[in-house]
């Protein structure tokens, strides 16, 4: 067995001294804070079943996840119906979740190709294209839901959703 490359080691240690945080898994909507849904959900899987979209999996853990590489959510609450221990619930967030799409190198706008796929897809109009010979997408975080729509949509998988902090209402 080879040794661990410097990165790699020097990645190892950093996490070890709690200098890198790993991304929060993409839950189902309304899923309760990760700690709370760790500690509710029972991994019997009833809200993937429930999923007519077929975009909740289960995850390296055992726990349900948001795919979207597989398809938009619609947000049509029958994974929540279907979740008896209640780690997803309305009643706790209004909201289903706070993630907005980043675009990545492989973007075909970064590489001077026009593309709209991801804004095409977006059912929300919450991507847009400044006047550009070839612009980059920009996203408007108040129209945006975190369908994951574009994700699924980009030719190039070049769109990652992320957790984005709640906004406090006035």
């Amino acid at each position: 067995m080879s040794a661990p490359s410097a990165t790699h080691s020097h990645s190892r240690r950093a996490l070890l001294r709690g200098e890198l945080r790993a991304q929060a898994p993409l839950r189902p909507p309304w899923a309760l804070p990760e700690a709370a849904f760790v500690d509710t959900c029972t991994a019997c899987h009833a809200c993937l079943g429930a999923c007519p979209e077929g975009v909740l999996v289960r995850g390296p853990a055992g726990y349900p996840v948001f795919s979207p590489k597989r398809g938009e959510c619609t947000f049509c609450g029958d994974c929540e119906a279907a979740c008896e221990p209640a780690a997803l619930s309305r009643r706790t967030s209004q909201d289903p979740w706070h993630l907005l799409p980043q675009f990545g190198e492989d973007c075909l706008t970064a590489k001077g190709v026009v593309c709209r796929s991801c804004s095409d897809a977006c059912g929300d109009d919450a991507i847009v294209f400044p006047r550009a010979r070839v612009a980059a997408p920009q996203v408007s975080a108040d129209r945006c839901t975190g369908c994951g729509a574009c994700v699924a949509a980009c030719p190039t998988h070049a769109i990652s959703l992320h957790h984005q902090p709640a906004v406090a209402s006035p």
